[in-house]
């Protein structure tokens, strides 16, 4: 008889518990891949997407991938499912960037966590993608601005979306209905709010992620 203890599978999330960031990055993943693989057309994915960051609870968001695949084959809305995704959900770590009365940038060719922070306080803060190297499909950044500026570039063809508002402030984020983004490319989703700041995200045009569908689809084989 074994009598050692082994510990039990994490049981599935409740449906009316409200959704964390693991919980919503494990849907948006699903999502992803249900695009890449041509499970879904870019317009459906957008509007699901946009469903993902409305909804409250986790069994509103499993109601978003019922008919899909979840990642090693397992329906995503079924319990065992649920389970092996969230024992996996971890991915890379959050990043924060911090400008008070003072400047600070990330530019170049760097690899952008799923979730950054961004913090000015009477300073200035730019955030370039344009030559990111981007390691899932949905890049989240979370920007509070107080007295401060907040600029952030992306790619003209990755999607782009935001979700946020100014008192007294401005929160902006230009490109999110342009027709011509690869509908396989990642998705930059801006959440903010600006107290007598600014906070603006667009993107540079001419600055182009090449080779996106046959990138996804190696990450997904692999």
């Amino acid at each position: 008889m074994d009598l050692e203890k082994h510990p039990a599978a994490p049981a599935p999330a409740p449906a009316g518990l409200r959704a964390s960031d693991a919980d919503r990055d494990r849907i948006a993943q699903v999502l992803g891949d249900a695009l890449a693989e041509g499970r879904l057309t870019a317009e459906e994915h957008s509007e699901r997407l946009d469903t993902l960051y409305a909804v409250k609870t986790v069994g509103e968001l499993e109601v978003l991938v019922r008919d899909l695949p979840a990642p090693g084959g397992a329906h995503a809305g079924s319990p065992s499912a649920s389970a092996s995704a969230y024992a996996g959900a971890a991915g890379p770590a959050a990043e924060t960037i911090v400008a008070v009365c003072s400047s600070s940038s990330r530019k170049g060719r760097w690899r952008p966590g799923a979730h950054t922070r961004a913090v000015s306080v009477m300073g200035d803060i730019t955030i370039d993608l344009t030559q990111a190297v981007f390691e899932q499909q949905v890049t989240e950044i979370n920007v509070t601005s107080v007295l401060g500026n907040v600029e952030i570039l992306v790619p003209e063809n990755v999607t782009l979306r935001g979700y946020g508002s100014g008192v007294l402030g401005n929160f902006e984020v230009r490109g999110e209905s342009r027709g011509e983004t690869d509908p396989q490319a990642p998705v930059v989703i801006v959440r903010g709010f600006s107290l007598l700041g600014n906070i603006e995200a667009r993107p540079k045009m001419g600055a182009r992620l090449v080779d996106l569908a046959r990138k996804l689809r190696g990450h997904l084989d692999g």
